[in-house]
């Protein structure tokens, strides 16, 4: 890895000297826009609106648009006017409870690894992190921008969050939430139920991007010279439920299959589920796919046919 930001964390009147990583990477396939014909990269100019000339980048400056044609245009004399103080310190403002801070605030993630003179204090502020289970509440100056941050723990590495300010949360208004929804007691119950089935312990290696590992495949045929095939049609989305009660049962039994476990006495799911029994854990998908499978209604045909015969013997 190589760092994009040099700089100390500033704890009380301890410096520490870092170096900042990128923490993720983004794993997406890229394209470029190419003519289809041949293949040749598509470029773009930087063409003025005004006089439709090319413009060079040292021709370019930042323009704020006032509306009704008016820009502000501002250069970088102006930026560098402005009062980063934080721009190469990492400044710790207060330590607050890891509950308190949303989720949603989070935005990229960073490691920080100290300088060879400052692992002692580095793990000073680490392994007394730990300990009290806080985060730092930081500010920091990255790419001429000050931004709020968490320093943390995680694997025994110092990792910089930074976050989102306030007033760039959206609201939450939606209309149809003001009305008077209630459920059921017995519905609440039986979603306490579907969500103990299906409760786990995350492994986030267990998912994976399954568009994004079809996709590569398509360009790995087409660099090899095989024949690109089409992948199976996914599975059709449920339709809307129209008893909420009958579906929040039945997903409860269907998780229940799937981990292998029996279900359970009296429920309604016992005889949809009688053709998976033989089955080793049964899946959803297995069980959708032995549903719409022709030989079960075949089996239920023969069964039926010797009690005919039988009958026409009898009165013969």
């Amino acid at each position: 890895m190589r760092a994009i930001w040099k700089g100390a964390v500033s704890f009380g009147l301890v410096s520490i000297a870092v170096r900042l990583y990128s923490a993720t990477e983004e794993k997406d396939i890229r394209f470029h826009q190419v003519h289809r014909d041949d293949g040749g990269r598509i470029k773009y100019k930087r063409v003025c609106s005004v006089d439709g000339e090319e413009v060079a980048y040292d021709d370019i400056a930042k323009g704020y648009d006032l509306g009704g044609g008016e820009m502000v245009i501002l250069t970088d004399d102006d930026f560098a006017e402005l009062p980063l103080t934080t721009s190469r310190a990492i400044e710790v403002l207060e330590f607050v409870p890891t509950e308190q801070v949303d989720p949603i605030l989070y935005n990229k993630a960073y490691y920080l690894e100290p300088e060879q003179t400052a692992a002692k204090p580095y793990a000073l502020l680490r392994d007394a992190l730990t300990n009290v289970e806080r985060v730092a509440i930081v500010k920091v100056a990255l790419r001429q921008r000050e931004q709020l941050a968490t320093l943390r723990v995680r694997d025994n590495v110092l990792v910089l969050n930074t976050m989102l300010w306030p007033d760039e949360i959206r609201a939450a208004k939606f209309d149809i939430l003001d009305e008077d929804v209630t459920a059921r007691p017995a519905e609440l119950a039986m979603a306490g139920s579907l969500i103990e089935s299906m409760a786990a312990d995350f492994d986030p290696t267990s998912y994976t991007d399954n568009y994004r590992e079809a996709l590569q495949e398509v360009i790995d045929a087409k660099v090899a010279g095989r024949e690109v095939v089409q992948p199976d049609e996914a599975e059709e989305a449920p339709a809307a439920a129209v008893d909420l009660m009958a579906a929040l049962r039945a997903s409860v039994e269907r998780a229940r299959a799937a981990r292998g476990e029996e279900p359970a006495a009296g429920s309604s799911a016992d005889d949809e589920d009688d053709d998976d029994k033989d089955t080793k854990k049964p899946t959803p998908i297995k069980k959708a796919a032995a549903k719409k499978a022709a030989p079960a209604k075949k089996t239920t045909a023969a069964k039926k046919a010797p009690a005919k015969k039988t009958a026409a013997k009898k009165s013969a």
